[in-house]
């Protein structure tokens, strides 16, 4: 195995252009860890904000971009005992996935599933452990809840369409455009909304509110994410495109009882992500292992032209995963 490798960075904070072709030293993995030869990167919003200055590594991560990725065990760290060199795995990833090898903790890999190709596998653990961890075990999803996404044909909204829709949940999502709406509703969705066209706060009243509400976008978002609430119902917040602060009335959320909670996945420690893989494997590897649900895909890029590839993400003209072809 080659000492080095092919590797993007970002060269300083700023625009997709920033990102640039490097050369860097294998990573080695540490206790716990393994090395992984990647065959593709999934792309993610939160590498365009580390991109952009705004979302910092934890300490100890490499500061290349890039959360989750698939591939073959290339080494193996002292502690590890599942693994073993040759094994097909996908991961999610505390950075350097835009490079042909990465580390991360053994406990946050998993099999990749039966007749799937890397490129699908790679774009699963940083999509489903988000929506899993924030959908059912922070928000307690329930076969026949009605359940809301916000952007429903991002790689968040098609995975938590389906997830959803696996578990029994009545769902219902917005889009951005009629042809997006249209992706959704193959995907399971019972209505989705043309943000655009149609105000969702009222479509969500009209079936009798949301149980749950899964929103990246915040801002204005939020109190009419409340208003869009059932009764007892849940907000769960994992990202802001549309900004962080907004006012908001929250004698709504004692009359009405409600519950707003949210969390980001790279911070949490490293248990508490094993635990989410775990979780992950037990409940919806199956399904995946089944084509019960499946990734979407959108369109792929070499490594090399990864500031395409942020370009088309941030464009919002994407369906799905955007991934980087590595090997």
């Amino acid at each position: 195995m080659s000492k080095t490798m092919q590797a993007i960075e970002i060269t300083t904070p700023g625009g997709p252009d920033v990102l640039r072709p490097v050369t860097r030293d294998v990573p080695v993995p540490g206790h716990g860890q393994i090395l992984i030869k990647l065959s593709y990167a999934g792309v993610n919003r939160p590498d365009a904000l580390q991109r952009a200055g705004q979302y910092a590594p934890p300490p100890g991560a490499s500061d290349l971009p890039g959360l989750e990725g698939a591939g073959e065990v290339a080494a193996i760290g002292p502690g590890v005992t599942r693994w073993r060199v040759g094994d097909r795995v996908c991961a999610l990833l505390p950075g350097g996935g835009y490079a042909e090898y990465a580390v991360c903790h053994g406990d946050h890999a998993l099999p990749v599933p039966d007749n799937m190709e890397m490129k699908q596998a790679a774009c699963l653990p940083e999509t489903f452990f988000t929506v899993y961890s924030n959908v059912v075990m922070r928000g307690g999803l329930q076969a026949g809840e009605r359940f809301l996404v916000h952007g429903g044909s991002s790689g968040i909204g098609t995975t938590a369409i389906q997830l959803a829709r696996s578990m029994g949940a009545r769902v219902f999502t917005t889009a951005g455009s009629d042809e997006k709406c249209a992706a959704c509703l193959e995907l399971g969705a019972e209505v989705a909304v043309n943000y655009r066209d149609d105000d969702f706060v009222a479509v969500m009243k009209g079936a009798g509110g949301a149980n749950l509400i899964l929103d990246m976008v915040g801002g204005d978002y939020l109190p009419r994410n409340v208003k869009a609430l059932a009764d007892d119902g849940r907000l769960v917040q994992i990202a802001f495109l549309n900004g962080p602060k907004v006012e908001l009335n929250f004698a709504q959320l004692m009359v009405r009882r409600l519950t707003i909670t949210g969390s980001t996945l790279r911070p949490q420690s490293d248990l508490a992500k094993a635990r989410i893989a775990r979780a992950l494997e037990r409940d919806v590897w199956p399904k995946l292992a089944s084509g019960q649900i499946a990734p979407v895909m959108d369109q792929e890029f070499a490594l090399a032209d990864a500031a395409s590839a942020h370009a088309r993400m941030e464009s919002s003209a994407h369906i799905g995963k955007i991934v980087l072809r590595i090997g």
